[in-house]
């Protein structure tokens, strides 16, 4: 998607004769250097490690928003069974380990309730709920719903200076109704000067861990 209308250009600092593909270029420029297909509210599916000890997965796209109509931004989670191990500093008998062995629950998959997770929207946190016999998890796929209901502002001047940036780089022949893809990556430092990697900071998304 563009990140600025045409009835925007004026306002956030470029000129109404702006071909539109260009706008749609330096749109595709941000999604690539914040790492995320869009900036929208989008859906993905993220499978990760589990810390035993701590229960939580990370999730990479943030924020976490709902979908139009959904009463959260977490779709759908499922989670493998570890092994039987005792977390630290938690005591228990062989319940848990012959029930295991029993319904061979090692490595085995379980969905969850969606409403049964807590999260942080900002964050990325998701912590997993815990089962009856305090079996531990050891891998997490999450389907989930992350980006922003309304472009910010910000985003619309980030777009508009590398627009900007484009039309100060005489190599990039701005005066052409399309842009040269090549181009475009081969000029990418140049375009995205320090202040637009400012302004799309927040939105970078970072796999941590």
């Amino acid at each position: 998607m563009n990140y600025l209308l045409p009835s925007e250009y004026e306002q956030f600092g470029i000129e109404t004769t702006t071909p539109e593909s260009w706008v749609g270029a330096a749109s595709a420029l941000i999604n690539a250097h914040c790492r995320r297909t869009s900036l929208a509210v989008t859906q993905y599916v993220e499978q990760q490690r589990i810390n035993p000890d701590r229960n939580l997965v990370r999730l990479t796209y943030l924020p976490l928003t709902s979908g139009e109509g959904a009463s959260s931004p977490i779709v759908a989670i499922k989670a493998r069974y570890g092994n039987t191990s005792l977390r630290r500093g938690e005591l228990r008998g062989d319940l848990a380990s012959d029930v295991s062995r029993v319904f061979s629950l090692p490595g085995a998959w379980v969905n969850m309730d969606p409403n049964a997770v807590s999260f942080d929207a900002n964050t990325g946190e998701v912590i997993l709920p815990t089962n009856v016999l305090a079996l531990t998890y050891n891998e997490a796929e999450v389907t989930y719903t992350a980006g922003v209901a309304e472009i910010p502002d910000v985003v619309k001047f980030a777009c508009a200076q590398i627009v900007k940036n484009a039309q100060a780089t005489p190599a990039l022949n701005v005066r052409s109704g399309r842009l040269d893809q090549m181009k475009l990556e081969y000029f990418a430092d140049a375009l995205l000067d320090p202040s637009v990697r400012t302004m799309l900071a927040p939105f970078v998304a970072q796999r941590l861990g």
